[in-house]
């Protein structure tokens, strides 16, 4: 790993790895660093749904589907199954009173193209037995559903690495500067490593890089506790208000959302809240035996909505970084690489660029007051 690389990808999760991977059929230098190793981090530590119908503002919700239905084709295109499974969601309505509010949804996701419809409570039932029959409707899209995060991330990464594309794991960024030849010299435990283009691209860990360019990403961390149960009969058939059943039986349940740093610790109050949420959307689930618990941490842009492209005070350095990732690896890694290697995209990335925010100088300097 030495001489000038083309593009330098810091973070080997499903966004980084996406890049990598729609690089790799082109003949350019690619290395990708990581501090630690692929899913060590979010991309591993998620229920890795496929979300597309609840995805709000509308055009947030077009981004999502478009990026579902790529999953499609990347599945024929990858050599291992990462467990891509279409189920289709449910989202539960349990009072009347938010009726309006979602037929303004559906509304508004229909005027994107995106299939939704709200069923009656006897066509959810008929869909899903199991779920509280004190239910009022739900929404329902055939557009979602979930894979398998770890096979998905080691799957882009083995066929970018099959293209020539190089990975360097266990090795932390500790500075990153533009030279008077306007490289990039990126610093690492292992080595420096020069780069006419960088992409941040390392979820939590983000803002850390970007700070070390004197440029801020705006995001914050924001923790989900997950409970995983013992493997089930088949008991659920679509992905339902947040539960999901993987194909080995177990059930993943989550829905808190926490601003706790990097703490990854699990609490007894907030898996005990989502068990008894769980039991009001499956009553079932009351008799069911928690086998062990988990967290991740989020990457959350300052208004929920990625940030993608080119830093506009420094050509050359490009943000990646989202929430959803699992969701949008496929579209992510699509248009960073046309960006990369061209300098425009097929799909308009007006919403999600870096620039919709103040000067990243004095948002740095907010941040260190």
């Amino acid at each position: 790993m030495t001489g000038l690389y083309k593009t330098l990808i810091i973070g080997s999760g499903a966004i980084g790895a996406s890049i990598a991977y729609h690089l790799s059929n082109y003949n350019e230098r690619v290395l990708v660093v990581d501090q630690g190793f692929p899913t060590e981090g979010t991309s591993g530590a998620t229920q890795a749904w496929v979300w597309v119908h609840t995805k709000q503002p509308n055009f947030y919700g077009e981004f999502s589907m478009y990026s579902a239905e790529l999953y499609q084709s990347l599945k024929k295109r990858l050599g291992m199954e990462f467990e891509l499974d279409r189920t289709g969601g449910l989202s539960l309505i349990f009072e009347k009173s938010r009726l309006k509010e979602v037929e303004s949804l559906i509304a508004a996701q229909q005027e994107r193209g995106i299939k939704v419809e709200l069923l009656t409570r006897q066509e959810t039932l008929r869909k899903e037995p199991e779920v509280n029959p004190n239910i009022v409707g739900a929404t329902y899209s055939a557009l979602d559903g979930h894979l398998n995060p770890f096979r998905l991330t080691r799957s882009l990464i083995e066929d970018a690495t099959n293209n020539g594309m190089e990975f360097s794991f266990y090795n932390k960024v500790v500075a990153v500067k533009r030279n008077n030849e306007m490289i990039y010299e990126v610093e690492t435990e292992k080595g420096t490593f020069l780069a006419e283009q960088v992409v941040i691209a390392g979820g939590p860990w983000s803002k850390m890089i970007g700070q070390m360019l004197n440029v801020n990403i705006p995001i914050k961390l924001v923790k989900g506790q997950i409970i995983v149960t013992e493997p089930l009969k088949p008991l659920l058939n679509h992905i339902v208000s947040g539960v999901r059943q993987t194909n080995n039986g177990e059930l993943l349940i989550g829905y808190s959302k926490e601003e706790d740093g990097f703490n990854r610790n699990t609490s007894f109050n907030i898996v005990g809240e989502t068990a008894r949420y769980a039991q009001k959307i499956v009553p079932k689930l009351k008799k069911v035996n928690i086998v062990r618990t988990f967290a991740g941490i989020r990457s959350m842009p300052k208004d929920g909505l990625p940030i993608l492209g080119e830093v506009p005070s420094n050509p050359g350095l490009y943000v990646a970084v989202t929430h959803s990732g699992i969701t949008l690896a496929p579209i992510v890694g699509l248009l960073m690489s046309e960006l990369l290697r061209e300098g425009s995209t097929s799909f308009p990335l007006d919403d999600y660029l870096v620039s919709r925010f103040k000067s990243e100088n004095e948002l740095l300097r907010e941040d260190l007051q």
